[in-house]
């Protein structure tokens, strides 16, 4: 058996009398015979709790924000192609019919019964009304449906359908422009004007993310795109809209502060669309209370502006079809402010609602553009009147 050197027979001594015990002395061993191997160079076994130096991948990694999308050192952040506008309006008919809107079956049951009583219309009346189709828009149909019904005789379910259908189709005035004007044009001495479109709403209505969503169909249908932050006043919301547009890859101007005055915001955005030539600038503007006269003048502010470099050719007001006559009420002062040219009906999943539409073309004149349903960043598209009233008819 060969013997200990005498070197360890005195460190086993040593490190025993100092108290550090067997495990003491093998530790001591393994270090010196690693020294020994290594020609003298120390190799120092670092404790669990330092295995990582601060700042290396053994920290916890820290989350980009929600709002913001978090630069990328290596490579900039893939962008995503929108999905085309063809096809839209049938999946959203189909998710209209899913949502559970009960206004076209209960219209249809009353309507198929053999025998129509004074208290069968009134339950139609009642069904119209709850759905905010409106006092004046349901008193004509009901006289519309009255009058053929009697005349007609109608009771078979698809021959009630049909005519109910027509009826619907008739009070949302299919006739109604519903393009949205985004070609550019031309001033007289020859400067490119992008097309200019002001987004306006109160807050919650979804406003910005109509605005990133619209971006999305532009640039779907291959127009260029620059978007204006001009919410200065709501946390976030420079944030959110940079994040919809780094997505399909179009620039936000946006200011560098909170508060900053929203009217320079706008004018910087047409102008840089006016300089790089850009087709169409879409600018969001702050949620306006329609009972804040202050706020609503800023936003006038905003328009004549914005007008200075390019006057807006679309200013498109986002209703919650969940709002009824709260919302009639909102169209009803952004049109005596801004001039709302267009209306985007948003939240029609899983609500009646949808009978908003015939009141607010009715008192305004102005139609309803755009349509969204779902929270899916490809779910808005073109609203078409035939292709809504099947949806809610089922």
């Amino acid at each position: 058996m060969n013997e200990l050197p005498w070197i360890e027979i005195i460190s086993a001594v040593v490190v025993l009398a100092g108290g550090g015990g067997i495990a003491g002395f093998l530790v001591a061993r393994r270090r010196r015979r690693t020294q020994d191997q290594g020609g003298g160079q120390a190799t120092v076994e670092r404790e669990p709790e330092a295995a990582a130096e601060p700042g290396t991948a053994a920290e916890p990694e820290v989350s980009p924000s929600p709002t913001r999308e978090a630069p990328s050192p290596t490579r900039e952040a893939a962008v995503e192609t929108p999905a085309p506008t063809a096809g839209r309006l049938v999946r959203l008919r189909d998710r209209l019919a899913r949502s559970g809107s009960p206004l076209g079956a209960r219209l249809l049951s009353v309507l198929s019964r053999d025998s129509l009583t004074e208290d069968d219309w009134d339950e139609i009346e009642e069904e119209l009304l709850l759905a905010d189709v409106g006092a004046g828009p349901t008193t004509e149909l009901l006289e519309a449906l009255r009058t053929k019904v009697r005349v007609l005789g109608v009771r078979e379910p698809a021959a009630v359908r049909d005519l109910l259908r027509s009826e619907l189709v008739a009070l949302l005035d299919p006739a109604l422009d519903r393009t949205l004007r985004t070609e550019p044009t031309t001033a007289a001495d020859g400067t490119h004007l992008p097309a200019v479109t002001l987004v306006v709403g109160v807050n919650g209505t979804g406003k910005t993310t109509t605005v990133g969503k619209l971006a999305r169909v532009l640039v779907a249908d291959g127009r260029s795109v620059v978007l204006g932050a001009a919410d200065t006043f709501r946390a976030a919301a420079a944030d959110q809209l940079t994040t919809w547009g780094n997505r399909v890859g179009v620039p936000t101007v946006r200011s560098d502060r909170e508060g900053a005055d929203p009217a320079s915001v706008a004018f910087e955005a047409v102008a840089r669309g006016r300089d790089e030539k850009i087709d169409v600038v879409l600018v969001d503007t702050a949620g306006r209370l329609q009972n804040k006269a202050g706020l609503m003048d800023e936003l006038g502010k905003i328009v004549r502006v914005a007008g200075k470099v390019a006057a807006p050719s679309e200013v498109l007001l986002v209703l919650d079809a969940t709002t009824g006559q709260n919302g009639l009420s909102q169209a009803r002062v952004f049109a005596e402010v801004a001039g709302v040219t267009g209306i985007v009906l948003t939240k029609l999943d899983g609500t009646a609602k949808g009978g908003i539409v015939v009141q607010v073309q009715r008192e305004l004149g102005v139609p309803v553009k755009l349509v969204g349903l779902g929270e899916g960043p490809d779910d808005l598209a073109p609203f078409d009147v035939e292709e809504f009233v099947d949806g809610i008819l089922g």
